[in-house]
């Protein structure tokens, strides 16, 4: 299965797939055996190739964040149909999607703001959880679909942006 995912703004490719030991990490043309463990005292093992080293795992929605060597790595999934809209000149970094149900909380923009990237567009809570989603890039905010209080599902669009002009 292919895959995409974001790690320090640039986009890696990679499919995975399984053997009879462990899952196989295709990366271009190398092939790469790789496991992931959680040990009885909780403490996380990833095992690429023949490199074995603890972790930390934290995710949040499509993010995933790996501590590895004294790193923190930010990890985001990219969906597919996000990567063809973006490689058809559509706006893959347009929308603000849910990475999770819940609900408004606060909505700092408004349609025809114009924001830059990393500004909060939106406060959202799940599981008693606020989180700030931001804007991917710089822009224009194009539509709000959600107001203070509305509910949603994970991965509904909550707001678009379009370029600036």
């Amino acid at each position: 299965m292919h895959h995409a995912f974001t790690l320090a703004d640039a986009e890696h490719n990679l499919a995975l797939s399984r053997s009879r030991e462990a899952y196989r990490l295709h990366v271009g043309d190398a092939v790469l055996d790789v496991d992931l463990r959680t040990a009885a005292d909780g403490k996380c093992w990833l095992t690429v190739g023949n490199r074995h080293a603890e972790i930390v795992i934290a995710t949040r929605g499509d993010e995933v964040f790996v501590h590895l060597d004294g790193e923190t790595h930010a990890l985001r999934y990219r969906h597919p149909l996000d990567r063809l809209a973006a490689q058809v000149g559509g706006g893959a970094d347009d929308g603000i999607f849910a990475p999770m149900p819940g609900s408004i909380v606060a909505v700092q923009v408004a349609a025809g703001d114009a924001v830059t990237k990393g500004q909060t567009l939106l406060v959202m809570e799940s599981m008693k959880m606020e989180t700030s989603l931001v804007a991917s890039r710089d822009g224009v905010v194009a539509t709000v679909r959600f107001e203070t209080g509305q509910s949603f599902e994970r991965d509904a669009l909550l707001l678009s942006l379009e370029p600036r002009e």
